[in-house]
């Protein structure tokens, strides 16, 4: 290797650790003093669990992280399923009228969460004429994370051999047996990372929910939100870590999945 290309790999590595330095080690502070012994995050006092302790005796917190969690769930689910049949329909049927489908689809991936929310709060009261509330959040969350389950099954379909599902049909099966016994196993991994997805997107929005939330309602980010407008307790510490290990895990196992999902593997 010569001096100079090994000049150029220092600075990439320096560069490298540079930028996963300026995005971790924030992650690390707020995980370091929710075990802080103390009621300010100014300086390390001493060790200490009671924050967490404290954390699972808000009801206020418990409340808001129940909602997180009802609404995270069901908008995965039902994004799961409906986005699951928006990829096949974009893989199967590219003719016509139908070559716009990908476009509706994948639209609410692009559009920035700021206009998505203004435009689903306008939709939801003088459209619709729908109380604010859970209802709308949940609307809100699987209209945006249908897209990238579809993306992923998309995927999935287009690394497939096309003759496994002609030979299913040759044989006699109908579409549905050959979805049932042939496509969905084929697809599984990626069906699966596409849940882990739209759970993970719902549970940390916040910017959609802050405008379809209504009054009265509050989920985990909106909570959070709420209770570091005057200032960061150790308690929002350690919720953000809680959250954050769960975030973390659940990236992990998308991560996982998805190149299981890309060679076709059930």
């Amino acid at each position: 290797m010569t001096a100079g290309r090994a000049s150029r790999k220092r600075w990439l590595w320096a560069a490298a650790l540079t930028v996963y330095a300026f995005l971790y080690v924030p992650l690390a502070v707020v995980v370091l003093f929710s075990f802080n012994d103390s009621l300010l995050n100014a300086e390390w006092v001493g060790f200490t669990t009671r924050w967490y302790v404290t954390l699972f005796d808000d009801e206020q917190m418990l409340r808001a992280a129940g909602n997180s969690l009802f609404i995270a769930l069901s908008a995965a689910s039902a994004a799961t399923v409906l986005g699951t049949m928006a990829g096949l329909a974009m893989h199967r049927w590219r003719s016509g009228f139908q070559r716009v489908l990908p476009f509706l689809v994948l639209t609410p991936v692009a559009m920035p969460e700021i206009l998505l929310g203004v435009s689903l709060l306008i939709f939801f009261r003088q459209v619709l004429d729908l109380t604010l509330g859970l209802t709308s959040i949940l609307l809100a969350h699987i209209t945006f994370s249908i897209g990238f389950v579809a993306i992923v099954v998309r995927t999935s379909l287009a690394m497939q051999d096309e003759s496994l599902f002609e030979a299913a049909r040759d044989l006699g099966a109908s579409p549905w047996q050959t979805f049932r016994r042939v496509t969905l196993p084929l697809i599984l991994p990626a069906v699966l990372a596409g849940f882990l997805m739209s759970f993970t997107l719902s549970i940390d929005d916040f910017v959609i929910t802050v405008f379809v939330a209504g009054v009265g309602v509050t989920t985990l980010p909106l909570q959070i939100y709420s209770m570091i407008k005057v200032a960061v307790s150790p308690e929002v510490n350690a919720v953000s870590t809680l959250l954050m290990a769960l975030t973390l895990t659940l990236i992990a196992l998308a991560a996982k999945l998805a190149p299981d999902a890309l060679k076709g593997r059930a």
